[in-house]
């Protein structure tokens, strides 16, 4: 692949360094670029990695996961966990992320446990932008001319997914095809004979057809 996360997340940290404390510990993150060139890959680079390809795959909520998972190892150093905040961040806020509470939560865990992270220029930049898009959401929520089909939309990408999909069955919505794949992926919906209730067609990214239905209607 012709970028990796890892590399531009090294590129991201020496850039960001030049700016931040000169105490800051950039070790563990300028030498995942050099690490990455060779077989002894550590679960750490793996993992941001694989989250790169999700990405690139159009599966950017299976990325966040992976990323969640790693985020539950107990052998990160500092500057690992909170290279892990600051993607998961970044993922979760951009537009297949669905997520912008999560993202400000992940931006102010980064800001008060590892202040001295070369991520914290970028991170404070970033949550000013998810804060005031989240404040732009709830305003749509508060109109009282606002529909259920945008009302839904801002819901889930605010990450509030439950009562999304309470709204999205209540009122028989029929959501646009990138957000039934991202509920597809998230793990709300399932694609199955199994599956009972209301089916809904999506196509995903790379042009596979699927007939979606809610993973436990009805359970």
């Amino acid at each position: 692949m012709a970028r990796t996360l890892l590399f531009s997340i090294a590129l991201s940290a020496l850039a960001t360094a030049c700016t931040t404390s000169p105490t800051a510990n950039t070790e563990d993150v300028s030498s995942v670029r050099v690490s990455i060139l060779s077989d002894d890959v550590s679960e750490f680079e793996r993992a941001l990695v694989t989250a790169d390809q999700l990405v690139e795959a159009g599966n950017t909520p299976t990325a966040i996961d992976r990323l969640t998972q790693m985020l539950g190892s107990t052998d990160l150093t500092d500057a690992q966990r909170a290279t892990l905040y600051f993607e998961r961040g970044k993922l979760r806020q951009s537009a297949d992320g669905y997520d912008v509470w999560g993202a400000i939560t992940d931006y102010e865990t980064l800001l008060d446990q590892y202040p001295s992270s070369p991520f914290t220029a970028e991170a404070t930049e970033q949550i000013g932008l998810a804060r005031g898009e989240a404040t732009s959401l709830n305003g749509v929520l508060e109109q009282p001319e606002t529909t259920r089909s945008q009302r839904f939309s801002a819901l889930l990408r605010l990450g509030e997914h439950q009562d999304a999909i309470d709204l999205m069955l209540s009122s028989n919505l029929r959501p646009e095809n990138e957000e039934l794949i991202a509920m597809y992926q998230i793990g709300y919906l399932c694609d199955g004979e199994d599956q009972t209730g209301p089916a809904y067609d999506a196509i995903e990214p790379d042009g596979t057809t699927r007939e979606l239905r809610f993973c436990d209607f009805g359970k």
